[in-house]
């Protein structure tokens, strides 16, 4: 199912900003049963990241009523771009943002423990971006491209000073010696609702929480990594190109609390 503008079509017009410059933001989530999951949660984020770059979020009532549409279990992607706009970089201030909803199967294979990909391309550093899930995505796709293993389902992105930052389409966390540790985020990567609600878990449970900056030796000290997004739940990596871990009752533990 596609829907632009509250209409069963499935194409945008040539000149909409969001084709021409990747001008937008977009939102992930899990259908079950026709209800979206955390809804509510990824309104905010999706009318945060709209707000940080100056576009006109739809209200909540407009997408509700067309996510209403969706029945099953399936994936929604919810895109909101800033609208169609004359040729150049410069936004119309009075343009009509554009906002589409797709959806599509889950995914068929079902992840617990994985191995991952250590990807050669560095994110580049641009804090005015930095935790947005904007339309640009570039980086990741190209990231994507370095491997096709079947059985290697998520590949780790570091930035250009070498942190670890997060995975091609998660975020990325740490367990170790009791608490858990998540990458600063401050000059790029994505800051998602399940990343928020591992940092509620951290804060109702006793779990000390740590942001910081980490480098891959530091990531190889952990007792437990994992990653998790609003589709896939929670993945425990038990090894990243010869980098083992073994699989600990942390991860299945946190899973469980997710779901």
């Amino acid at each position: 199912m596609v829907l632009v503008n509250g209409a069963f079509i499935d194409s945008v017009k040539a000149n909409d900003r969001g084709l021409m410059y990747g001008d937008g933001v977009f939102r992930t989530l899990r259908i079950v049963n026709g209800v979206p999951l955390h809804w509510e949660r990824h309104y905010l984020r999706l009318k945060r990241d709209c707000d940080a770059i100056g576009i006109v979020c739809p209200e909540i009532e407009c997408l509700t009523r067309e996510l209403d549409a969706v029945h099953g279990d399936c994936v929604a992607k919810i895109i909101v771009t800033r609208g169609v706009g004359a040729r150049g970089y410069l936004p119309q201030v009075c343009s009509e943002p554009t906002r589409i909803i797709m959806t599509s199967p889950l995914p068929a294979a079902n992840f617990r423990e994985i191995r991952a990909h250590l990807c050669t391309l560095r994110l580049s550093h641009q804090p005015r971006l930095a935790g947005i899930k904007h339309l640009n995505r570039l980086e990741n796709v190209l990231a994507r491209s370095e491997w096709r293993e079947d059985d290697v389902p998520e590949g780790l992105l570091l930035d250009i000073a070498g942190n670890v930052i997060e995975g091609t389409m998660s975020s990325l966390f740490l367990y170790s010696s009791g608490g858990l540790i998540a990458p600063d985020l401050s000059l790029c990567g994505v800051d998602g609702v399940q990343r928020e609600r591992i940092f509620e878990f951290s804060s109702g449970n006793g779990v000390p929480m740590e942001i910081r900056s980490f480098g891959i030796d530091f990531l190889k000290q952990a007792d437990e990594v994992f990653l998790v997004n609003s589709v896939i739940g929670l993945w425990q990596i038990v090894e990243i190109d010869g980098m083992i871990w073994q699989k600990g009752p942390f991860c299945e533990n946190l899973r469980n609390w997710l779901q």
